[in-house]
């Protein structure tokens, strides 16, 4: 979007010419997307860095309206194809368009991120951060953020001295990044459920940043129990037991072949294996290509696998597998020796089991 455009919604959402809440906005933006655009500036009086999240002109109408197409299309098509009705077509269309719609309010992100600050706050955590939101400054359409200058996930090079000026290393960097998320998982409503490498950042005195909440999920006890039985099983290759967890959470039809679904699972549990994140090295140095098409292309496969044996999972499993996905690719690169289903300082997601009081 031209700076024109975002210097009118700006104004408009805050009742105020620009200059009176900012000294200054970069015209550049630092990033832009289908959904919003986001530009750097300073605050007036405190020159406090700052970024404005703005969301784009007519969006919303737009995207309601495919949004609402798709909902009617999938129900037309379950009324053609009684057969689709058992894939809950209809079902996902609705949530795909609830999340979708969320996603428009910044007011919902600004409160998801508040909870996330609030947790750590309550954990007394010193190596993880998030942004402050500035809520006089912010609207549905407009976020005003605390600027956290840091480098992806995947920045080996910058990362290593990150963590040295810590006096740490970059697996203890990455173990406290899980555990402070995979607590986060029950001791919020919410947990983040988009943490490719653009939403870690590590701040140049060795903390992680998790920023953009504007996509999260919530688990319900039943996929948490399945969660970590599916871990457990997984870690000690009894795919019988990972396969019975997850037709236990899942919703199934008719009597499920337990054995055969998990010879499948454990097929797929060597696809997986066989995924390497890549290092690449260039002039910048080192850092990770991780495909997120293949995380994405992992979770819709075990997805497949669970429909061929008549079992449907819940949405809220796929994101939180896929997060799950993004550590593991992580871990591949900063910590490559590192046991993450056994190692006593990883308290992950089995070690919260039961802990969850709803």
């Amino acid at each position: 979007m031209p700076f024109a455009t975002i210097r009118a919604i700006v104004e408009a959402e805050l009742g105020q010419p620009l200059s009176v809440a900012f000294e200054s906005v970069d015209a550049v933006p630092l990033a832009s997307a289908s959904v919003a655009q986001v530009h750097a500036a300073v605050l007036r009086g405190s020159r406090k860095e700052v970024v404005l999240k703005v969301l784009k002109p007519d969006v919303s109408d737009a995207l309601a309206a495919d949004l609402a197409f798709l909902a009617a299309a999938a129900r037309i098509l379950e009324f053609l194809a009684p057969d689709l009705a058992r894939g809950s077509v209809g079902a996902i269309a609705a949530d795909i368009r609830a999340s979708m719609l969320d996603e428009l309010d910044f007011t919902k992100e600004a409160s998801n991120l508040a909870a996330f600050s609030a947790y750590l706050a309550a954990t007394d955590n010193g190596d993880c951060v998030a942004p402050f939101v500035y809520k006089q400054l912010s609207t549905r359409r407009l976020m005003t953020m605390e600027r956290l200058r840091g480098v992806p996930l995947t920045d080996l090079d910058s990362i290593r001295g990150a963590a040295a000026r810590r006096g740490s290393t970059p697996e203890a960097l990455l173990i406290g990044a899980l555990n402070m998320w995979a607590g986060s998982v029950i001791g919020c409503e919410t947990f983040h459920a988009d943490l490719h490498a653009g939403n870690l950042l590590v701040l140049q005195d060795g903390r992680v940043a998790f920023i953009d909440f504007g996509i999260v999920g919530r688990v319900s006890p039943a996929v948490w129990v399945a969660v970590n039985a599916l871990l457990g099983a997984a870690a000690g290759g009894d795919w019988r037991t990972a396969a019975a967890a997850l037709v236990a959470m899942g919703a199934a039809d008719e009597a499920v072949d337990v054995d055969a679904f998990g010879a499948d699972l454990e097929g797929l549990a060597e696809s997986m294996s066989s995924l390497r994140a890549t290092v690449v090295v260039d002039q910048d140095g080192a850092a990770l290509a991780v495909d997120e098409t293949d995380v994405s292309r992992l979770v819709l496969d075990l997805v497949r696998v669970g429909d061929k044996h008549g079992v449907k999972f819940p949405r809220e499993f796929g994101l939180l597998l896929k997060q799950v996905l993004y550590f593991d690719r992580y871990q591949k690169l900063l910590a490559p020796g590192l046991d993450v289903l056994n190692d006593p300082r990883v308290r992950g997601l089995g070690d919260q089991r039961g802990r969850r009081g709803r």
